[in-house]
């Protein structure tokens, strides 16, 4: 690992309500499309970082599922409230890491925060989200809103081209004052989503398009772990 103050910021994972750092052999630049500038980049986790993850939702599991569902909604609110105050800023991390015009920009983010302040309702239990680049924040919201207001705990592994929304939205789960490791994020490639399968995971829940789900299904397969693919 470089520990050199050049280069672009690393960042980090989020694990147990508290950014978490970890030392790893490579990294992964967050290039913004635009200007072919590396913006940021990423750590690229493996079989530790996924069981410090899902250790820390699987301890934290059980007293949120104890909660009613007015009192995890509560906090989903909580979360969207504090998401509607910062919109500016996580429309400039979009555009920043895909492209994005600034009008798909405000749509993503108006799409988190419906999924947060909605209805539906998933399943409980300990589940690994991973997100590509296509709505990196909408389809994480939107995959998982439904199984936390369920009573499950969470890990999610965000596309490593468009990290950063994800990563500020879990930032700010602590800011208001959600318990620590219902919301985890780890950061990575395939070999994340190899070791978030490896570890004590109920669930995989992919969020984005066909063809990398595929990939991300036959990892899933072949750890013996169910897969929900959920559209782009």
């Amino acid at each position: 690992m470089d520990f050199s103050p050049e280069g672009p910021k690393a960042i980090p994972l989020w694990v147990n309500g508290h950014a978490f750092l970890t030392v790893t052999d490579a990294f992964y630049d967050v290039v913004n499309p635009a200007s072919g500038e590396a913006v940021y980049r990423v750590p690229l986790c493996g079989a530790d970082e996924a069981a410090e993850a899902v250790g820390a939702a699987r301890a934290a599991q059980q007293a949120w599922a104890a909660l009613s569902v007015a009192a995890r909604q509560a906090f989903l609110n909580a979360l969207a409230d504090r998401l509607e105050g910062f919109a500016g800023h996580f429309a400039k991390l979009l555009r920043a890491e895909t492209g994005f015009a600034d009008e798909a920009a405000q749509a993503e983010v108006a799409a988190a925060l419906a999924a947060l302040r909605g209805s539906a309702v998933g399943e409980p239990g300990v589940v690994a989200i991973v997100v590509d680049a296509t709505r990196p924040l909408a389809g994480f919201a939107e995959a998982a809103a439904p199984a936390l207001r369920a009573g499950a705990s969470v890990i999610v592994k965000p596309s490593p081209k468009a990290p950063s929304a994800t990563y500020a939205l879990c930032e700010l789960s602590s800011r208001a004052e959600w318990p620590a490791g219902v919301l985890n994020l780890m950061q990575g490639d395939s070999a994340a989503i190899e070791g978030l399968c490896a570890a004590a995971i109920d669930r995989l829940v992919y969020a984005g398009d066909a063809t990398l789900g595929v990939q991300v299904g036959a990892i899933a397969a072949a750890a013996g772990k169910s897969c929900v693919m959920l559209a782009a």
